[in-house]
């Protein structure tokens, strides 16, 4: 039963700037004990219950929308919503995924000293630094091959002075310097054609490969870089193994001396569980491009990678591609590259923070647009994102084939504040009825519009929102109280053997797929076959100790079986019938004490049963 309702399709018309606006003149002085930022203003019209302006440092309470509760109990509401734009410090910046620019998606292979230096200058001065973008990574483009001598050259035209006033100048303005290069011995702008149809003949020779520990030596001791991309067109073509090949290069880092410098391995795939024990980042997908379709296929590859994301070791979604609003674009890649709506931007932004990729700018700073710099620089949105939870969201419910709402812990793990965002990546309008319970919260949850900067009230059990085509919105729900979860979506587990490199059917690894009749349409399958080949739920938590009884729903061609080990004890095995392709439930019952537990899936010597879920 809905208790109470925010009228969130008024909230949808009503852009920031028009509604701030509205507010009427203040009605009466702040009273005593009333925190001094915030005000009482009476606005019939508009239906936000708090509006926060940052650059006035004021939260406004609408005495109009109250709704019965206490004007000093908004108003303290409204004074820790000013606070919660305030991005606590962290005491170890690498643990937090990577913010700032690179020079790929702009300018490909024909960057320069010049674009580099006032790039960073700006970075330095519109804002983008004071907002956490702080590395300038210097793209492909930038080579000249190894010199006999075995030490790496760099392209006399585009850097005459080399690269140490470059990294000087940008370590001169506050800010970290990237570099790239590939795994094997060639760099893709050596190997593939820019927009012009030209090769970049500087990279041919000019990898890593053969060169770990000069190359590594000369970037992170002699010039002082703080980051690297390791692409892998060179090592594709050299056929190397990926995991060898990067564990090489992550050594030959650590060799160095540094334990600062960041690392990020571009195989285009997410390539195993193995990436974060040897980098902070690894790209999922291949290259991003200023195009709608390109945008959606990305957000989609990602929605089930959550349970490989921990504080300092991120999933990579590729660049950001903001700053190209339709009419306004100037990419490296021209023909595709349409640009965006200002929908499909905010879209594309708060789902990169909400799913913790790194935030790498990929348009030309230097004449960003105002409102795109407005979105890239709000702290709420980077709030998301710019925290030591380490958490990605995850799919807690599915609308139609394209609509998804996605949820994770705000302030502290199993809080009762948790971010919200709501997806639609179809063509058409979606209404989304989310049940509270959904997110695992309960009683009464006060709502806080993360783009609007507004609070347009509370609810209770659910609420239903409509969302325009290619729109998103991005939520901070505190709650009552935080319930226990009791749905555990199989996509949502640890796959030790998940990857994407290969096809994951015929390399027997596990994987998430599609499933008609699954909840939320999605599985996974071909779990087993071998001890390693497993399922995992690692944040099981039980807040009343007790017998449990575990409900598995899971399909199998015959009859078949699997194990289920609670926190690495003792394995009890479990039938499953032949289910004529349809999911059915399988029940076990366990002691499970108070607390957070890891509950495993596996069979060692057969297939265990595709499985779509598990509840408490």
């Amino acid at each position: 039963m809905v208790m109470k309702k925010i009228n969130f399709c008024m909230a949808l018309a009503i852009p920031l700037a028009g509604a701030q606006a509205s507010f009427a003149d203040i009605v009466e002085s702040t009273p005593s004990g009333v925190d001094p930022r915030v005000e009482y203003r009476d606005c019939p019209k508009c239906d936000k219950r708090i509006r926060v302006d940052l650059a006035a440092g004021k939260a406004y309470v609408n005495l109009s929308r109250l709704e019965g509760a206490k004007r000093e109990d908004v108003a303290a509401r409204a004074a820790r919503l000013l606070d919660a734009a305030k991005i606590p410090p962290t005491s170890d910046p690498k643990i937090r995924p990577l913010m700032g620019w690179s020079s790929w998606n702009t300018f490909g292979c024909e960057i320069s000293e010049d674009v580099i230096l006032e790039t960073a200058r700006a970075m330095a001065t519109n804002g983008l630094k004071a907002a956490g973008y702080t590395y300038v990574n210097i793209d492909d483009g930038f080579f000249w091959g190894h010199g006999d001598d075995g030490i790496l050259r760099f392209n006399p035209n585009r850097f005459p002075n080399g690269m140490k006033p470059v990294v000087d100048g940008i370590h001169a303005v506050g800010l970290k310097a990237g570099i790239y290069s590939d795994a094997g011995a060639d760099t893709c702008g050596s190997m593939w054609k820019d927009a012009k149809g030209n090769y970049d003949k500087g990279g041919k020779g000019g990898g890593l490969y053969g060169h770990d520990a000069a190359d590594c030596k000369l970037h992170f001791v002699d010039l002082g870089f703080d980051f690297i991309k390791v692409d892998y067109c060179g090592g594709s073509r050299l056929r190397l193994d990926e995991r060898r090949r990067y564990t090489e290069i992550s050594e030959a880092i650590k060799a160095t001396g540094r334990t600062d410098v960041r690392l990020n391995l571009c195989r285009w795939a997410f390539p195993g569980a193995w990436a974060a024990d040897i980098a902070e980042s690894w790209r999922t997908t291949g290259d991003i491009r200023a195009n709608w379709n390109s945008l959606k296929g990305i957000v989609k590859e990602n929605l089930y990678l959550s349970p490989y994301a921990k504080p300092g070791a991120y999933n990579d979604m590729d660049m950001l591609e903001v700053g190209h609003l339709k009419g306004h674009v100037k990419t490296a890649f021209g023909k595709g590259d349409e640009g965006f709506t200002a929908d499909e931007e905010t879209l594309h932004f708060g789902t990169w923070c909400i799913l913790s990729s790194p935030l790498l700018v990929g348009c030309d700073v230097r004449t960003i647009p105002g409102q795109t710099m407005d979105l890239i620089t709000n702290p709420y949105l980077l709030a998301m994102s710019q925290n030591d939870l380490g958490l990605q969201a995850y799919v807690a419910q599915r609308v139609g084939k394209d609509g998804y709402v996605l949820v994770k812990d705000a302030v502290e793990r199993f809080g009762k504040s948790r971010y919200v965002a709501l997806l639609n990546l179809s063509d058409e309008s979606l209404e989304f009825t989310v049940e509270s319970s959904t997110l695992d919260l309960g009683g009464e949850v006060e709502v806080f519009d993360l783009v609007e900067r507004a609070d347009p009230g509370s609810f209770n059990d659910r609420f239903t929102l409509s969302l325009r085509p290619h729109s998103a919105r991005f939520f901070r729900f505190d709650a009552e109280k935080r319930l226990e979860r009791t749905v555990y979506e199989a996509e949502t587990a640890f796959l030790s053997e998940y990857q994407e490199l290969r096809d994951a059917r015929q390399s027997g690894t596990a994987f998430p797929s599609e499933f008609a009749g699954a909840s939320g349409d999605v599985a996974v399958a071909c779990i087993g076959n071998r001890e390693t080949n497993d399922l995992i739920w690692k944040n099981v938590k039980i807040d009343r100790g007790g017998k449990r009884t575990l409900v598995f729903r899971c399909m199998a061609p015959d009859a078949w079986h699997f194990f289920v080990q609670v926190d690495g004890g003792e394995k009890v095995r479990v039938d499953a019938p032949a289910t004529d392709g349809k999911f059915v439930d399988v029940p076990l019952e366990v002691e499970l004490s108070e607390g957070v537990h890891a509950i495993r899936v596996s069979n060692g010597s057969a297939w265990a049963p595709d499985i779509d879920r598990m509840t408490l």
